[in-house]
């Protein structure tokens, strides 16, 4: 699954975690500031309050474009030269470009959060009796938010269509490391199911769950400082009262406590997906078999393969309605979350200074940091069925080097045995 399309993958997502823990520790240093030096300007805490496109191409963005590429061009040197790879350039320059886009993106978020905190404050400032807000203040707001929005649109089409290709690429590379042993393989129950559903699944699903999970690392990375410095706009919590940066620590524990509770109340869902995989596979298996062999598929081993998927589907279903219960009261009970830590800062607003339109930013910067926390929490099925294909596909490479096969593998095999040459030709079922 991993070497196919990427270099050495065990030392190379090592260093992967260890370049950029060294580029953002170096960053956050006082690299950063370095781009002054180069004649780009001085990057100031101000760059990071612009409302408007500009924002982008602030002194800041300016270096962090250059130091990003040097970044890049150094790891993706050093990988080219030490270990050459037949898809490195789509596994490390293209995963690179997709990071940058979705953190790019992000960022786009950043800047509409920051539009809406003189935008509110003039509809607030409208409200009032002796307002003197004009049409064109707000006109102007929404061009820049028009600007904004613009852009969004355009990285987000753009972002996709690369993750696309990127994700077919992968596809291409797992295809074509299996063919190329296919010798080793064939004699596993499902062969071809394997080759061509499980990598079509596994990469279909690593495109919607692979950028969400990067887009809720970009997103903290992007909105947790942001978050930091508007709890210093909130002085007491409900019940709790006063603590350190309170919308940040408030925004932590939710989404943990969220992520443990589904983790808790899900533990069995992978396990059964996967036994669903084997016995739906079972029941087709044998309907293969009957269309040329008229002593397969009796009605008697056909109702009993089919009680073991509705035994097994039953379980699914009970075990999912508990998870689902559990699942919706935490995301209802989330959407007023924000507003139930806020209600002491809006009773007090008029004494810490606290308007709509920071109100506003709290609201966006709370839900975007306990959203991106609560990855798992949203993306628990997928996992599920994702854990499913892995299993499947790790115990199809079991086979490439004469590893041990999972005891379902084995199991199979003891009971039909590996098919010889002339067998190979016999329809093959889709899967365990």
């Amino acid at each position: 699954m991993f070497q196919s399309f990427f270099p050495k993958p065990r030392l190379f997502f090592t260093s992967v975690i260890l370049w950029t823990a060294v580029v953002m520790a170096l960053w956050y240093s006082g690299a950063h500031q370095w781009g002054q030096h180069i004649g780009l300007g001085v990057a100031t805490p101000e760059d990071e309050k612009i409302v408007g496109i500009h924002y982008f191409w602030s002194p800041s963005f300016r270096w962090l474009y250059l130091y990003y590429t040097a970044a890049v061009a150094l790891f993706a040197g050093f990988w080219f030269t030490w270990s050459p790879h037949r898809w490195q350039v789509w596994s490390i320059i293209g995963s690179a470009v997709i990071l940058f886009t979705t953190y790019f993106g992000v960022q786009i978020s950043v800047a509409l959060n920051n539009w809406r905190r003189p935008f509110f404050d003039l509809v607030q400032q409208a409200f009032e009796k002796d307002s003197t807000v004009t049409a064109g203040q707000l006109y102007h707001l929404i061009w820049v938010f028009s600007s904004i929005a613009f852009m969004a649109i355009f990285v987000f089409v753009a972002t996709r269509f690369l993750i696309s290709h990127w994700i077919f690429r992968w596809r291409t590379a797992m295809n074509d490391y299996y063919m190329d042993r296919w010798t080793n393989l064939r004699h596993i129950e499902g062969a071809s199911q394997r080759v061509q559903e499980d990598t079509m699944r596994f990469a279909g699903i690593m495109e919607g769950l692979g950028v969400s999970l990067i887009d809720s690392v970009m997103t903290l990375i992007a909105f947790l400082p942001l978050l930091w410095s508007l709890s210093s706009y909130v002085q007491d919590l409900p019940i709790i009262g006063a603590i350190p940066a309170p919308l940040f620590t408030a925004a932590i524990f939710w989404s943990l406590f969220g992520t443990v509770l589904l983790a808790v109340v899900g533990i069995k869902l992978p396990g059964l997906e996967f036994r669903n995989q084997r016995v739906e596979a079972a029941y087709r298996k044998e309907l293969v078999y009957g269309e040329d062999d008229y002593d397969r598929a009796k009605p008697m081993t056909m109702r009993e393969l089919f009680s073991h998927v509705r035994h097994n589907y039953f379980r699914l279903y009970f075990h999912y309605m508990y998870f689902n219960v559990f699942r919706s009261l935490y995301l209802q009970a989330d959407n007023i979350f924000a507003y139930f830590l806020l209600i002491p800062t809006i009773v007090a607003a008029g004494t810490v200074g606290f308007t709509f339109g920071i109100m506003q930013q709290v609201l966006t910067a709370f839900g975007q940091v306990s959203g991106s926390f609560q990855y798992l929490v949203n993306s628990w099925t997928t996992i599920v069925e994702l854990l499913s294909i892995y299993k499947r596909l790790k115990a199809f490479e079991s086979a490439i080097g004469g590893g041990d096969l999972p005891d379902i593998d084995r199991e199979w095999l003891e009971i039909h045995g590996a098919p010889d040459d002339g067998e190979a030709t016999q329809p093959v079922g889709s899967g365990i």
